[in-house]
């Protein structure tokens, strides 16, 4: 699915995630947006005493800005699926939140 076919808060989402990647040279460039509209992002934290993927990342800002619930997440990466604990990560907050998986190039693979 391209960016012209999804809603376009979720193509925003597709957009900052791919602008988190390419501006650190991280391998997962993610985004999510609140109950409240405000989005977040994050790329992969990879330091010897701390690792954390995208997504994980993205929901940890979010959570750390008072943000108690989430409408959607999106990560960009070359992996086949979203890893399970950032999936975990933002279930946590909100069961039903979609998570989109789009590849380097912006298109969008999955959703979970």
């Amino acid at each position: 699915m391209t960016s012209a076919e999804l809603d376009p808060e979720d193509a925003k989402l597709i957009t900052l995630a791919r602008s988190a990647r390419s501006r650190t040279g991280a391998a997962e460039g993610a985004a999510v947006r609140d109950t409240d509209g405000r989005t977040y992002l994050a790329a992969t934290v990879a330091l010897p005493s701390l690792q954390l993927s995208a997504l994980q990342a993205a929901v940890a800002a979010a959570v750390s800005s008072g943000v108690d619930g989430l409408e959607a997440a999106a990560v960009v990466s070359a992996a086949e699926a979203v890893e399970e604990a950032g999936l975990a990560a933002v279930h946590d907050l909100t069961a039903a939140a979609p998570v989109l998986l789009a590849g380097p190039d912006g298109v969008v693979r999955t959703t979970r």
